[in-house]
């Protein structure tokens, strides 16, 4: 039996070999002689606003329509993946299909002891690990635009003060933005994208940044942007110094939040001595004690 699983193992190892030299030479004779555009950005624009064609779609089992597509959508729009979620949700079944085959073969090499069985538990254990994030990727993905979304109200709550802070210079919209720049971290690319187009069509750039950021003050820091762009007078300063405020109250709550949560993790952490204590120190006499009543009964 353990011959035969072993013979499985080569085989299955030696076609993979095969699988992947063919994908690599199909890889190659599909590469065409084009000519590369002139400004990088707009090969990777290219690439990420390219979406699955219908027909991997239909092999790989993926509808636009399901309810949970559109939620893993939305929660990679809220962590900045600009990409078609269709490609995601492929490779995510695609790892899944994958494995799940690893796991069977470990498995079986395990029951059968081929090599040692102390590896082949630890890549069950790894493969396991694997298929359960796979699995729970909604809340990993939830937590991730959380995150994002934190860090980007902490940057917008920086960047309106600073320019609630030029409000009464003469300088254009567009140069006040440009010295807001250092203070964007998470936003700074699409930031750098928005003022390299301003020019072009203010509008249209502000709406790309809008849905790149995906978040609710995101979109009301853009609509700021937009009406001071249109109307730059000291009332639309008043409705930034406004939301600024608002910006703030978020983030009191989000860290009060974190500390709450924070707190929780202590007690946890806190009770794990006292539960060691009682085990190595007061549950020996509890145990002798009660073989004492025992022995009296």
């Amino acid at each position: 039996m353990a011959a035969w699983i072993e013979t499985g193992i080569n085989a299955a190892a030696i076609a993979g070999q095969y699988l992947f030299a063919f994908l690599a030479f199909y890889l190659l004779l599909r590469l065409k002689p084009e000519r590369k555009p002139r400004w990088l950005h707009l090969t990777l624009g290219r690439m990420k606003r390219r979406e699955m064609p219908d027909r991997w779609m239909k092999l790989a089992g993926i509808d636009r329509s399901h309810p949970a597509f559109a939620e893993r959508e939305a929660l990679l729009a809220g962590c900045g993946v600009t990409a078609d979620a269709a490609w995601y949700v492929f490779a995510r079944k695609l790892m899944l299909g994958v494995l799940f085959a690893a796991l069977v073969l470990a498995v079986l090499a395990r029951v059968a002891s081929v090599l040692a069985g102390n590896a082949w538990t630890f890549c069950i254990i790894v493969i396991g690990t694997l298929i359960v994030l796979l699995f729970g990727d909604l809340p990993l993905l939830r937590y991730v635009r959380r995150l994002r979304a934190h860090q980007i109200t902490k940057e917008i709550y920086v960047i309106s003060n600073q320019l609630l802070y030029l409000a009464d210079s003469s300088l254009h919209i567009h140069t006040k933005l440009m010295r807001c720049l250092p203070f964007a971290r998470t936003m700074r690319g699409d930031l750098e994208k928005l003022l390299a187009e301003w020019y072009h069509d203010a509008g249209s750039a502000l709406r790309t940044f809008k849905q790149k950021l995906g978040t609710d003050e995101g979109m009301s820091f853009v609509e700021t942007i937009d009406a001071l762009r249109q109307h730059e007078s000291r009332e639309y300063y008043e409705l930034l110094r406004e939301r600024i405020q608002d910006y703030k109250e978020k983030l009191e709550l989000e860290k009060e939040s974190r500390k709450e949560s924070g707190s929780y993790v202590l007690f946890v952490l806190a009770g794990i001595p006292i539960m060691y204590t009682f085990q190595v120190f007061i549950y020996p006499w509890v145990r002798e004690g009660q073989k004492l009543f025992d022995s009296l009964g």
